[in-house]
């Protein structure tokens, strides 16, 4: 009897422990596209579509051609390609994903461009010649809403339906340029230093064009062993990031080691109320920022708001942000803060084109939210400021960087980051 009972409690445990491992999510995935699959890889196909019962798949839209060329390295032997932009997702919880693109072709040229999530740069623009391949290594950073005690952060409607993919639970990679040609992918979970950013409409994973975000052009020139979250949104004062629980969403993640960027002033300024302004309230609670991010051991970096596009008669750039620029800086001062100068460099770089063609770096009229163009110079601007203040962070981007001068910015007819399909007339919350 007591035999019998011992063995239906064994089965039991082992009939759970089977039903656990098979809920248990998974987070590696080896894809081959064109071709024989290599060994150990899954091969995938155009007419796939993603489903959460296979796990990955092309998202719905996306236009894709296998090529098979034959040979004896199955990791060589064909590619799937378009002549749109086209995306590919596979199921991942909350973490950071390295995840290794191989590119190339060997009977023609490739030309590759691979953005993540909400249009993140990741790769910019990976050429090989016929019969070479590459290997383009990167870090992507999945999240959910989710905030432990039972709370999740809070949607403004656009994050659940354009800006979806910043928050749902997969990993959605996009390929682009002239002549994109993927062979294979690995993504794999992996624990490495995080790059949260907290901030407005103008660092945001912005979802649609002609609007892009420095932070969304960031993850290109870092290394492959550090993840860059992107927890701005539009509209957001650093007093609503608290009372929306990005904050807290932010700080339920965070690990010692880890860094946050953080950027506000443009929406907090239009703030009203007895004891509101920038001395006061505003920076308050970016102290408490830097105050709580150094509790969990992490490294708090300031960044004063870029200007918005504000020329005088002159063709000087006029402060439309008032005192709140100032007030990072002061704040930067009193607690030793390393402090990252957006507002002084965005000046020095609009005024380098002057009051026309500084248009270019703008989402069309807009005076306020960046083009493609413009958020990859104030990207670079944030780069500039990270090495010029000897930040550690430095460590983790990638060698060999071309040096930047804002006072020199890039050539417009140089820039070659292919735009998305997906356009809106909707300008993004704030102002």
């Amino acid at each position: 009897m007591f035999l019998r009972s011992a063995a239906r409690r064994l089965s039991t445990v082992a009939v759970i422990c089977l039903s656990a491992a098979a809920q248990q999510p998974k987070t590696e995935y080896l894809l081959d596209f064109g071709g024989k699959a290599a060994p150990g890889y899954t091969e995938v196909t155009p007419n796939q579509l993603y489903s959460a019962e296979r796990g990955y798949g092309f998202e719905p839209g996306s236009e894709v051609e296998e090529v098979t060329r034959g040979g004896d390295n199955a990791f060589h032997d064909g590619f799937v390609t378009g002549s749109k932009p086209f995306f590919f997702s596979v199921t991942a919880p909350e973490g950071n994903y390295r995840v290794t693109a191989t590119l190339g072709d060997s009977g023609g040229p490739s030309v590759t461009t691979i953005k993540a999530e909400l249009r993140r740069l990741m790769v910019e623009k990976a050429e090989t010649a016929p019969g070479m391949f590459t290997r383009a290594t990167f870090v992507v950073n999945v999240r959910q809403p989710e905030i432990p005690g039972g709370m999740q952060v809070k949607f403004k409607p656009r994050e659940t339906t354009s800006e979806a993919w910043a928050w749902d639970n997969k990993l959605t990679l996009e390929f682009s340029n002239k002549e994109p040609k993927l062979c294979a992918l690995s993504i794999s979970k992996v624990d490495v230093p995080t790059i949260y950013i907290a901030g407005d409409s103008t660092s945001t994973d912005q979802a649609l064009e002609p609007y892009n975000s420095w932070g969304q052009m960031l993850p290109v020139f870092f290394k492959p062993d550090i993840a860059v979250a992107n927890n701005g949104e539009s509209g957001e004062t650093a007093r609503s990031f608290v009372g929306e629980r990005r904050w807290a969403k932010v700080m339920s993640v965070i690990k010692p080691g880890d860094w946050i960027l953080i950027q506000f002033g443009h929406n907090d300024q239009k703030e009203k109320g007895e004891g509101v302004g920038a001395f006061t309230t505003y920076k308050g609670t970016l102290k408490r920022f830097v105050v709580e991010a150094r509790e969990h051991g992490a490294n708090p970096v300031l960044i004063t708001p870029m200007n918005r596009r504000t020329f005088d008669a002159d063709g000087k750039v006029k402060n439309s942000l008032g005192d709140f620029p100032e007030a990072v800086r002061q704040l930067a001062r009193e607690e030793n803060v390393p402090l990252i100068d957006l507002n002084a460099m965005s000046k020095t770089l609009y005024e380098a084109l002057g009051p026309e063609a500084s248009g270019k770096l703008f989402a069309g009229s807009d005076t306020t939210h960046h083009s493609d163009y413009g958020s990859y110079e104030l990207a670079k601007c944030v780069v500039l400021g990270i090495q010029q203040d000897h930040i550690a962070l430095a460590g983790h981007l990638k060698p060999g960087l071309p040096k930047f001068d804002p006072a020199h910015p890039d050539p417009f007819d140089k820039f070659d980051i292919p735009p998305d399909p997906n356009f809106s007339a909707v300008k993004p919350y704030g102002q």
